[in-house]
């Protein structure tokens, strides 16, 4: 620890003189000054462990008045060091009202050496103690202030990415005759990657996809941005699901790492013909649920987008027929979960899906979200997303 450093007022300069040396043959390092402006700038200028000071000065010798207006001063100095007054004998009771001044003891004049460091000895352990406590609960504040302005603009940037990734999902659904199609985004806490998209190819053909993006975050909702920007570039009738796929896989592998990957699922929807050509890149196959509430998986396809660059990816086909519904989802929905860690699962979307096979499209979305939120009771863990594509009866 450094020496302590005590301040001196005083304006005798033999008693100056005298408790500098006092105290340097004790290990502290002092300064004197002569004066109430003079021991006022040295308190601001420089850092002290004590002030030891009289309180009577040249131009008020008995009454003291000028010492405690120097006291009443030094009240209001922030971080201002320990003190200590002198005083002669007849002015005990002057010392005694310094005390309501915050002044931590006070010695009569002439001093004992030994009372008088056993005093300052005491009283710099104590300053210290203090105004380290000080420090530390300033530092704690700042820190906590810092804290809370980090996660305030965390989530403002968590707010304005949401606010954007929401904007990159459909406004409206294209909509075809005879078909009625219908979306859902259930976003949770933080920014993730979920996407779904229709796009209206002509009036008889449209295309439906819905992805999910490894991870969360910021990245995550980057890539999904870029993978959107890519499917809106790249679909169209003449390209097969499998194809688009494939050329989907070859950009996600050349522009991110390893450790991304994306579930991918897309089809081609020919109205007239109610026919659903799909490619699953690893996606939750998708469920077509018939009006008997016999249901099949939309599982044919390959691998997910990212991983293996050179993959190739084989063609579904599946016959749609009146009463059908398609139920495109993401793991948000099956693995929301209860307060056990157990999650909603695949078993009981498919007894809601069979118990309602007969309901309309937007019945039916939003018979799904409420279960599935009702069972987590509304703490989502993952964005739960859900296009949901109805055959006319």
């Amino acid at each position: 620890m450094t020496p302590p450093r005590i301040l001196i007022a005083d304006d005798q300069p033999d008693v100056l003189n005298a408790l500098r040396l006092l105290l340097k043959g004790q290990g502290y390092e002092t300064e004197g000054v002569a004066s109430p402006a003079e021991l006022l700038r040295a308190v601001e200028a420089r850092e002290f462990d004590l002030l030891l000071m009289d309180l009577n000065y040249a131009r008020d010798t008995t009454s003291g008045r000028e010492g405690l207006d120097l006291l009443s001063r030094l009240k209001e100095t922030a971080d201002a060091p320990a003190i200590v007054v002198m005083t002669g004998w007849a002015t005990v009771g002057l010392a005694v009202e310094a005390m309501q001044y915050g002044v931590a003891d006070f010695v009569e004049k002439p001093w004992s050496n030994a009372r008088l460091l056993e005093i300052l000895q005491k009283q710099i352990a104590l300053g210290r103690e203090r105004r380290d406590a000080r420090r530390r609960a300033t530092k704690e504040n700042q820190d906590h202030q810092e804290l809370a302005l980090h996660f305030h603009r965390q989530e403002e940037e968590v707010a304005e990415a949401r606010s954007i990734q929401q904007g990159l999902l459909p406004n409206s659904i294209a909509q075809l005759a005879g078909y009625d199609i219908v979306g859902a985004w259930q976003p949770a806490h933080s920014v993730g990657g979920d996407y779904y998209d229709v796009l209206e190819f002509d009036e008889a053909t449209l295309g439906l996809c819905i992805a999910d993006v490894a991870g969360k975050g910021l990245p995550a909702a980057l890539l999904m941005s870029n993978l959107q920007a890519a499917v809106r570039g790249l679909a169209s009738p003449a390209l097969s699901p499998e194809g688009l796929c494939a050329r989907l896989n070859s950009l996600v592998c050349h522009n991110t790492g390893s450790d991304r990957f994306i579930t991918f699922f897309y089809a081609q929807l020919d109205g007239p013909g109610r026919h659903l050509r799909y490619t699953n890149a690893g996606h939750n196959p998708p469920i077509l649920l018939h009006r008997n509430g016999s249901y099949e998986r939309l599982e044919a396809g390959g691998g997910v987008l990212g991983v293996f660059p050179n993959q190739t990816f084989a063609a579904g086909a599946a016959q749609l027929a009146p009463g059908d519904r398609v139920i495109l989802f993401t793991d948000g929905v099956t693995e929301a979960c209860d307060a056990a860690g157990e999650e909603f699962g695949e078993v009981r979307l498919l007894d809601l899906l069979r118990e309602h096979c007969a309901a309309a499209v937007a019945v039916l979305q939003a018979k799904i979200l409420t279960a599935a939120g009702e069972f987590s009771r509304g703490h989502w863990h993952d964005d739960a997303t859900l296009l949901v594509l109805g055959v006319s009866a």
